[in-house]
């Protein structure tokens, strides 16, 4: 179920779309991914939660960066990790 959106969430015309279609981090490791997650501060494109290195998460608990997208076609959400808040757009 939806929550109210946190304070980090970006105003819909402000989301930053996938700049990549694959984690950058899972290819230098020779690893792969099931989905991808789009970092709504820096643009980064990263692996989920679901995928066995986690990059979207490392990359939160490093740079502090709260808020994901979904960067898998049609697929339309947002997720804060400091408020645990998930928003469909």
């Amino acid at each position: 179920m939806a929550k109210e959106p946190c304070q980090h969430m970006p105003s819909l015309d402000a989301i930053k779309t996938a700049n990549a279609h694959e984690c950058a981090e899972c290819v230098k490791m020779g690893g792969h991914w099931l989905h991808l997650r789009t970092c709504q501060t820096c643009g980064e494109t990263h692996c989920c939660d679901s995928s066995p290195n986690k990059h979207a998460t490392k990359h939160f608990h490093a740079s502090g960066h709260p808020v994901v997208s979904s960067a898998e076609p049609g697929e339309s959400w947002l997720w804060c990790y400091d408020e645990n808040v998930f928003y469909p757009y």
